[in-house]
């Protein structure tokens, strides 16, 4: 069975946009009628993406708060937000510095802190309800050796959403995380590579299996449409079953 979405009439932000979960969803999104602004720092995987769906692209790093304040000088309203954007520096939680802790929190956490500061903004000055998603991970339910930063900086997302949730809630506008597991976009088929890392993660899913990034970005359009009208402030794992262990 295929979801189908109408987001015809809709104008839509989505970081992270240039691959993986944030690619699948501005495809998804173009597809069912919106209209997406698709943000990445990949200039070159942007432009591959406008011509291929028709989207409007943004080079723009999330991590640099007067880039973001910039970009939204010339931004209209939106009806809905991605956050997608997202790094992941592995390290023994024994050898983590400093740099890298605050370069995945800046990206992770603050980013998208910031793109839904100015997102809401617009949506409250025009008006609009909306919704606004932030792509989480099952790293910020449990816990994953070498995630020390990566789970730190997701479950602030998860925080993020619950706090946005309930201060934009009021202006109609719904704020919602989803929680993936391991999702097989090209970096992470390279990752998980080897069956002996592959295998266990595999058992630890009752699906048996990893996400597609098709999957996920079903997921957030459900969030975003009108079949989600009653839904905010949750953390929604796709993680065939991982969680629930």
């Amino acid at each position: 069975m295929n979801a189908t979405f109408d987001f015809s009439g809709r104008s839509i932000f989505v970081t992270g946009a240039s691959s993986g979960i944030g690619r699948a969803t501005v495809e998804m999104l173009c597809a069912s009628g919106a209209d997406v602004v698709a943000a990445a720092r990949n200039a070159n995987e942007l432009a591959r993406l406008a011509e291929e769906t028709g989207c409007e692209p943004l080079k723009l790093d999330v991590s640099d708060e007067a880039a973001i304040d910039e970009a939204f000088l010339s931004l209209g309203a939106f009806d809905g937000l991605v956050n997608c954007a997202g790094i992941a520096l592995l390290e023994r939680a024994v050898e983590t510095t400093a740099a890298s802790f605050d370069r995945v929190m800046a990206v992770n956490a603050r980013g998208a802190a910031l793109v839904a500061k100015h997102v809401a903004r617009g949506m409250i000055d025009a008006k609009r309800a909306g919704s606004i998603v932030n792509v989480s991970s099952q790293a910020a339910l449990v816990a994953l050796d070498d995630h020390l930063s990566y789970s730190a900086s997701k479950a602030a997302l998860d925080a993020i959403t619950r706090a946005l949730c309930i201060e934009l809630g009021p202006f109609g506008i719904r704020v919602n995380s989803v929680n993936p597991t391991v999702t097989l976009t090209p970096m992470a088929v390279q990752a998980w590579s080897d069956p002996v890392k592959r295998e266990p993660a595999l058992k630890a899913i009752p699906l048996g299996r990893f996400a597609e990034p098709v999957e996920v970005a079903s997921v957030v359009a459900f969030l975003l449409s009108d079949a989600a009208s009653m839904v905010s402030g949750v953390s929604l794992a796709v993680d065939g079953g991982f969680v629930a262990r």
